[in-house]
C-alpha cells in the first residue's frame, strides 16, 4: 500500500495528546490549594501587619498615647531625633554593643567548640555546663549579674580576697565601665549557644580530611585555617546573624542591669523608646526611634546575609 506524502501510520507506541483540560487537572492535583494557608495569612496580618502599619502612621504624628486627638507633624520627630544627642547617643551604644557583642561572643564560642570537640571524656559534661547559661531566662541573668558586679558584689569580694582590691570598681555605676560590663554579661550567657552552633559545624567536618592534611605535614594551626574554617562557613553565617540581630534589639539585660544608666551612658534604642513612651508619654517619637531601629536590623541583617552568602558560596 503506497500513503500520500501528507499521510502517516498511526504511532501506537507514542502516548495520546492529554490536551489542556487533563494538563489542568494534573497541576490542580500535584499544586497545594493556596486558600489553606489564607487563615494564617489572615491571622498574621491582624496580629502583625496591620499594627505595624498603624504603627508607622503614628511616627509622624504627636500622638501621646492616650489622647485620642492627635496631629500629624510629617518628619518632624525624625528631625528631632537627629537633633537629640540623647538619641544619637543611644544610636552610637546600639552599634557599638551589637559589634562587641558579636565579635567577642562568637570568638568565645568557637574557641569553646573547638575545646570540646575533643576526646576527652568530659566533653560531654562540659557541653551541658558551658550552654547551661544559654537556657537561663536572660532577666533572671540580668538580676544575678546586678549583684555580683555590685560595690559589695562578689565580683569586687574575689578581686580583694586575691590581693588585686585595687581592681575593684563599680562596674555597673561607672559610666566608663557600664556598657562593657553589660556587654560582658551578654557574652557569657550566649557564648554556650554559639557554641553549640560551631560544635555541629565542626562534627560534619569529615575526620579524613584532616587525616589527608596531617598526613600532607599542615599543622593543628594550618588545619583550622585552610580545612576546617572554609567548611564552618554555614555555621558562621548562623551565629553571626543571629549574633548582630539580638545585640541590636537588646533591651531587657540592659534595662534589667542598669536601666540605661548611669545617666544614659548604657541607654540603647530599645530602652530609650521604652522611655520614651512609657515615661515621658511621647508615644509618637517613640514610634520614630522604632522605626529606625527596624530600618537599622533590615539593613544589617541584609547586608551581613549577603556577604556572608557570597563568602560561603566561595568556600563550597
Amino acid at each position: 500500500m503506497t500513503l500520500a506524502p501528507h499521510e502517516q501510520l498511526p504511532d501506537h507506541d507514542r502516548p495520546p495528546d492529554p490536551g489542556p483540560v487533563a494538563a489542568r487537572i494534573r497541576l490542580a492535583r500535584t499544586t497545594p490549594p493556596w486558600w489553606f494557608a489564607l487563615p494564617a495569612l489572615l491571622l498574621f496580618a491582624f496580629v502583625v501587619l496591620v499594627p505595624s502599619a498603624r504603627g508607622v502612621y503614628y511616627a509622624f504624628t504627636d500622638w501621646d498615647g492616650l489622647d485620642p486627638h492627635f496631629s500629624f507633624v510629617g518628619l518632624g520627630n525624625f528631625s528631632d531625633m537627629f537633633r537629640d544627642t540623647d538619641a544619637m547617643q543611644a544610636v552610637w551604644h546600639t552599634l557599638l554593643i551589637a559589634v562587641s557583642i558579636t565579635v567577642i561572643q562568637n570568638a568565645v564560642g568557637l574557641g569553646l567548640a573547638l575545646g570540646v570537640n575533643t576526646a576527652i571524656k568530659s566533653r560531654n559534661l562540659l557541653r551541658v555546663f558551658l550552654f547551661a547559661p544559654a537556657v537561663i531566662t536572660p532577666i533572671v541573668t540580668a538580676y544575678l549579674w546586678r549583684n555580683l558586679l555590685g560595690p559589695e558584689g562578689a565580683v569586687n569580694s574575689l578581686l580583694g580576697a586575691v590581693g588585686l582590691g585595687s581592681w575593684q570598681q563599680d562596674w555597673l555605676g561607672s559610666p566608663r565601665l557600664a556598657l562593657w560590663a553589660v556587654a560582658g554579661v551578654i557574652v557569657w550567657q550566649f557564648a554556650g549557644y554559639s557554641m553549640v552552633i560551631f560544635l555541629a559545624g565542626l562534627q560534619s567536618v569529615p575526620k579524613e580530611v584532616h587525616e589527608a592534611a596531617a598526613i600532607d605535614g599542615a599543622g593543628p594551626i594550618r588545619r583550622f585555617w585552610s580545612v576546617t574554617r572554609p567548611l564552618l562557613a554555614p555555621a558562621f553565617t548562623i551565629n553571626l546573624m543571629l549574633s548582630i540581630i539580638g545585640g541590636i534589639k537588646l533591651f531587657d539585660q540592659v534595662y534589667a542591669l542598669t536601666g540605661g544608666g548611669p545617666g544614659h551612658a548604657t541607654d540603647t534604642l530599645s530602652t530609650l523608646i521604652y522611655k520614651d513612651a512609657f515615661t515621658l508619654g511621647e508615644f509618637g517619637y517613640s514610634i520614630a526611634l522604632a522605626v529606625v531601629l527596624t530600618i537599622i536590623v533590615a539593613v544589617f541583617s541584609t547586608g551581613q546575609y549577603l556577604v556572608l552568602s557570597r563568602n560561603e558560596r566561595a568556600t563550597s
